[in-house]
């Protein structure tokens, strides 16, 4: 195998698909960020979800938000519901796993806060569900999806997709968007230029 020619080739796609995501999405990447930081500014919390490499993807933006990006600067509330086993499980054996979710999304979701929901293939079901139960409760609901959105764009008041039909290339680009979204929402609440 040629494995330098095989390694410049799988870069050489990734730099290509974050390329066209932004010049494809980047305007409600943008959108994204102002609506995340007007829903901190308010008192509002951003809630994210996903299932497996999604699921840790909410849990870094989460962290991020919570701990700190790059400046150092107060706490923002923002809840990875992919975290506790407890509410996962018990709410998968008495209910349904596409349920656990929507459960959390009842019990601490309000009006103005923002779900964002985390799905490469677009086709969760807990994922859709818990988007939709967000957007009935009066939550701004964000996908985060790739190739042509699946189900997301139904239950997405911002559909933002990865044009990449590829698993990996798709989380990639969610995660050029999580650390992008930090970045610009961090600057916007506590750098020196305060606009959003």
């Amino acid at each position: 195998m040629d494995w330098k020619g095989k390694a410049t080739k799988i870069i050489a796609n990734s730099l290509r698909v974050k390329e066209d995501f932004w010049a494809h999405e980047g305007d409600k990447i943008l959108s994204a960020a102002q609506i995340i930081t007007k829903a901190f500014r308010s008192g509002h919390k951003l809630l994210v979800f996903g299932n497996g490499g999604s699921a840790a993807d909410a849990q870094h933006l989460a962290a991020e938000f919570v701990n700190r990006f790059r400046l150092e600067r107060p706490p923002l509330p923002a809840i990875a519901l992919t975290t506790d086993t407890s509410i996962l499980t018990a709410v998968a054996n008495d209910y349904d796993f596409t349920e656990v979710f929507v459960k959390q999304v009842m019990a601490l979701g309000r009006r103005g806060d923002v779900a964002l929901g985390i799905s490469t293939s677009g086709h969760s079901e807990n994922v859709i569900r818990a988007l939709a139960k967000a957007k009935d409760l009066g939550l701004f609901t964000i996908g985060l999806g790739g190739g042509d959105g699946g189900k997301l764009p139904k239950v997405s008041d911002l559909l933002i997709l990865v044009p990449s039909s590829e698993t990996p290339r798709i989380q990639e680009g969610h995660l050029f968007f999580i650390h992008l979204i930090c970045e610009l929402v961090e600057e916007a609440l506590f750098g020196e230029d305060k606009t959003p």
